[in-house]
Parts: structure tokens; C-alpha cells; sequence
């Protein structure tokens, strides 16, 4: 079984995300003693945003007749693309940013939404390929936006493109309000660790 554990936060070792996707890999590593685990961490190594040279996999042009930044740009996609296919678990850390997720985030999201690898159009419309994976988000909010659903584009976005993408086992785990006081994030770190042992590492895709 592989796992494949990305974070996006940009505050390294402050981050709430980078600890609570830790934390649930560790649960899942205790449980599945055969787990091989990638890591990506895309503060680090976050492709670039889509553009006209990134654009490749969207396209059927020859491979010579693709410019060398394009050649590079394609292969970007490619590795990123094959790297989720091959994957059982995916645990992704995601702080909420402006309402929505980071954008290095958003920036892996776009190279990975590939026709024909993650979805496919049909004449009934699109159709999900991931159905046999269980995804698994480590999410923060400094505000409470639970009671907000106008506000909140970070786990409604991310339910709804892996949906998109035919995953319908993700789970949540949540700290929210951790930004206001002592006594809020002590509340939302305790619920995302209740979160955390709610969770069924045996229950997984496969």
C-alpha cells in the first residue's frame, strides 16, 4: 500500500497542517505495517502556476514540436500526475489562505485535473477515475467558518474536485478558530486530534 503525504503550509515548524498530516500519516503507518510513504512538500516544491508552456497534457502537439521550457513544464505534470495515480492514501495538510487553500496547492491541483488520467469526459458527462483511493485532509482556519458556508472555499473546494475526480472516501480533520485566543485554538487543536482518532486507518481504499 502507498501513501502519499503532501503539505502546503509556508510556516514550516509553526504550522498546525504540518502537524496534524504527521500525525495521520503516523496513525496510518502503525496500522499498515507495508505502507510506503512519498512525501511532497509543495512550500518547497510547488510547480509553477499553469501557463500557456505548462499546458502540454492538455494538448496532443509532438513532442518535437514542443519548445524545451515546454518539454520541461510536461514532464513537471507527468511526474506529479503519476505520483497520485500510483497512490492508495493521500494525506494532504491545507491551512486555509484568504477563504481558500495556499496556492502552491492550487498550482499541484491544476497539473494533476488531467483528462483521461484523473477524469475523463463522457457523453453523460465527466466520470472520475480515482474512485479507489481514500484522501485525507489536515485543514486549519484561524476564524470559525463552519457556521459560514459563504466564506468557506477550503474543504468545500478540495470535496469538490477530488469528488470531481471520482474519490467519494475523504475525511476530514479540522482545527478551526485558531487564531482567536488561547481558548479557541486549544479547542480546535483538541477537535482535530478527536478528529484524528476518529478516523479508521483499517477502512481505507484499495
Amino acid at each position: 500500500m502507498k501513501l502519499l503525504h503532501i503539505d502546503s503550509s509556508i510556516t514550516g515548524s509553526d504550522s498546525i497542517t504540518r502537524r496534524l498530516s504527521r500525525d495521520i500519516v503516523a496513525q496510518q503507518q502503525a496500522a499498515h505495517a507495508d505502507l510506503q510513504v512519498s512525501y511532497l512538500d509543495l512550500a518547497e516544491q510547488a510547480p509553477h502556476p499553469l501557463s500557456m508552456d505548462a499546458l502540454g497534457f492538455r494538448m496532443a502537439a509532438q513532442d518535437d514540436t514542443l519548445s524545451e521550457t515546454q518539454r520541461q513544464e510536461n514532464a513537471v505534470s507527468e511526474a506529479l500526475v503519476s505520483q497520485l495515480i500510483d497512490s492508495d492514501i493521500v494525506v494532504i495538510g491545507a491551512p486555509m489562505y484568504n477563504f481558500t487553500i495556499p496556492a502552491q496547492l492550487k498550482s499541484w491541483l491544476d497539473r494533476v485535473a488531467q483528462a483521461g488520467r484523473t477524469f475523463k469526459y463522457t457523453e453523460n458527462g465527466p466520470v472520475g477515475l480515482l474512485g479507489d483511493k481514500t484522501i485525507i485532509l489536515a485543514l486549519s482556519r484561524g476564524g470559525i467558518y463552519s457556521a459560514n458556508p459563504a466564506m468557506e472555499h477550503q474543504e468545500s473546494y478540495l470535496r469538490s474536485i477530488f469528488g470531481f475526480m471520482g474519490v467519494s472516501d475523504i475525511r476530514v480533520v479540522l482545527a478551526e478558530g485558531v487564531n482567536m485566543g488561547s481558548d479557541h485554538r486549544e479547542r480546535g487543536l483538541a477537535q482535530a486530534q478527536a478528529d484524528i482518532r476518529a478516523l479508521d486507518p483499517t477502512a481505507v481504499a484499495a
